[in-house]
């Protein structure tokens, strides 16, 4: 009925065998130091407090494989305290262990009337309503002629004037969800949302169903944002990706972001959570501190000045503020110490720490900023060749970074993302490598600097064709322990006690532009490859402009994008990788 692949849906009575097994950390949390309202459990966002929910009822599942792999499974939360109410449910891949919430809410002000009047303001309703129905997006009928206790149901709340609805709701009966089963919020106690990963596919059995289901994240997400993740999801035509949403994510209107730790509190986060961070065995170029760095003969450079200016340790005399105009930027010394400080100094090296808001402050992004003097060449896997550079990929002083979210409910280390290159990806809790108790390893990629959660070779570019730059990341015996080697040099919702470094105001370069000729070296090396691959390097060799081709020095952490904003996921599976169309891409943001 459906091609080759088969369809197995999940009875009531035999779920168990292919849900996921709940995840938890490898040890439990400690006490955290005493706060305001950080790992409380509660946090207050405006009118409405939160809490949120990690225990649910299994409600169905489906399968779209034999494994029992390829499919999702849909829960309501429970164990919900008096007062609150559950706000949609939650649903996730079945290739996962269950690591998942869904927030339930309250109206703190119960004075206000649950009459509604055309006239009324909106802040004089009450914060939290029930839906008057429900739409039903879809059901397992639609596959069917059948209809009995096992199949699915995705619902959505119709909301009152004035309110949007937060998540879905799943049945595994044909009866309308019960009107208490969930509750609306007034409109502008939310933000927009936008779909973000795919958590169910029908669509893999036959395209003619037009059924998706996506978890939410609020549009608008940064260190000042205000919108809120709910954990729960949406579904609908797979064009529902493309245009708003009916439903909402909430907004923290609370300006003290009571729920953010304190000094103490970040001090013990590093401590319990903080990765090790491994160098491959091979690596020439190590990281070291930014004082070593200008301590042992890092230069100041002004355009149009012949001479150079030395740096203090500190950075006291580099110039602050201003843009990135391309008149001043660092370089190594001239001397016989350069190729002594290109390599670095690990007993120096220490995690640079910023600490900011997520998600309308129900997390606690820890980002770890990694400093390397030298980002060395590149290496090109072509087919079964693999070709060192000797220029391309390369420059002066390389700026790379991880960063821990942590819920701001519990404490609870969530998922790390890992910079690589231009982008990068988050990991999940239970999808991390951790080497004692929640430590997590972190892997840094030969020459390059780039983070991996597991050891191996990374192609950044096309696997498909085997054509692409290697990232090659493994444990050895060149390591930085976060925990205890690091600086926390900017939180800037802590009133006090952050004095950030002058070199962070340094906004210009960290390394000097050179421009030079790369294609006749990729042309001697397409020369030498095989004529089964040779097209295919070609083709991305011809993507390569030669006046552009050269070092790049980056710029300095407080000049990223995810500074203030988020993190940047790199695009999986993306066409134009496939297609050979950016190479250029590749060897520019190679650092």
């Amino acid at each position: 009925m459906f091609g080759c692949k088969c369809l197995h849906w999940n009875r009531p009575y035999d779920f168990v065998s292919t849900e996921p097994e709940p995840f938890s950390l490898p040890h439990p949390l400690p006490q955290w130091p005493k706060g305001e309202g950080f790992a409380e459990g509660r946090i207050r966002i405006g009118e409405i407090e939160i809490l949120k929910i990690t225990k649910f009822q299994h409600v169905w599942s489906c399968n779209l494989s034999n494994d029992n792999t390829d499919g999702a499974s849909f829960y309501k939360p429970v164990g919900i305290p008096d007062g609150f109410f559950s706000l949609g449910h939650y649903g996730q891949p079945n290739n996962q262990p269950l690591q998942g919430f869904v927030l339930v809410a309250r109206d703190v002000d119960s004075s206000k009337t649950e009459t509604r009047h055309n006239n009324e303001r909106p802040d004089s309703l009450p914060a939290l309503q029930q839906p008057f129905d429900y739409t039903l997006l879809w059901s397992t009928n639609d596959w069917t002629e059948d209809n009995h206790d096992g199949f699915g149901y995705f619902w959505l709340p119709c909301p009152p004037k004035g309110y949007k609805a937060m998540g879905c709701v799943v049945t595994n009966k044909p009866n309308k969800p019960s009107l208490e089963e969930v509750v609306c919020v007034r409109a502008d106690l939310t933000e927009t949302c936008e779909t973000h990963q795919l958590i169910f596919n029908p669509d893999s059995i036959s395209p003619r169903f037009h059924f998706r289901v996506w978890s939410m994240r609020p549009c608008k997400r940064g260190m000042w944002e205000k919108g809120v993740s709910l954990g729960t999801f949406f579904c609908g035509p797979y064009e529902s990706s493309r245009v708003e949403l009916s439903i909402a994510c909430l907004k923290n209107l609370e300006p003290s972001l009571q729920a953010m730790p304190n000094i103490d509190q970040i001090h013990a986060l590093i401590k319990h959570y903080g990765p090790t961070v491994f160098f491959h065995p091979s690596e020439i170029y190590l990281p070291s501190s930014v004082s070593w760095f200008f301590k042992n003969g890092a230069m100041l450079y002004r355009q149009g000045e012949p001479t150079s200016q030395v740096i203090d340790s500190e950075g006291s005399n580099l110039p602050k503020g201003g843009r990135n105009d391309g008149e001043y930027w660092i370089d190594l010394p001239n001397d016989d110490q350069r190729s002594y400080v290109k390599r670095g100094n690990m007993e120096s090296a220490e995690l640079y720490i910023h600490v900011k808001p997520a998600l309308g402050g129900t997390f606690t992004d820890i980002a770890m900023w990694v400093f390397c003097p030298f980002n060395g060449p590149a290496t090109l896997k072509a087919g079964m060749m693999n070709i060192s550079f000797s220029k391309i990929g390369r420059h002066v002083g390389d700026w790379e970074h991880f960063t821990l979210r942590v819920s701001n409910f519990s404490g609870e280390l969530w998922s790390i993302y890992f910079s690589q290159h231009s982008g990068g990806e988050w990991v999940d809790a239970c999808n991390l490598e951790y080497i004692e108790g929640n430590k997590a390893i972190i892997y840094s990629s030969k020459s390059g600097h780039a983070c991996f959660p597991h050891p191996g070779n990374y192609l950044q570019g096309s696997e498909k064709l085997g054509v692409g730059i290697r990232n090659d990341a493994m444990q050895s015996s060149f390591y930085v322990e976060s925990s205890t080697k690091y600086q926390i040099v900017a939180a800037e919702y802590l009133s006090d006690g952050v004095v950030e470094p002058p070199w962070l105001q340094y906004l210009r370069e960290w390394g000097p532009n050179i421009v030079y000729d790369s294609r006749k070296e990729l042309e001697k090396i397409v020369s030498i490859l095989p004529n089964t691959i040779r097209c295919s390097v070609e083709n991305l060799i011809k993507k390569i402009p030669m006046e552009l081709s050269g070092e790049e020095g980056p710029t300095g952490p407080k000049e990223k994008n995810n500074w203030v904003g988020d993190e940047r996921v790199s695009p999986v599976n993306a066409s134009y990788l496939e297609d050979c169309c950016t190479y250029h891409d590749m060897t520019k943001s190679i650092g």
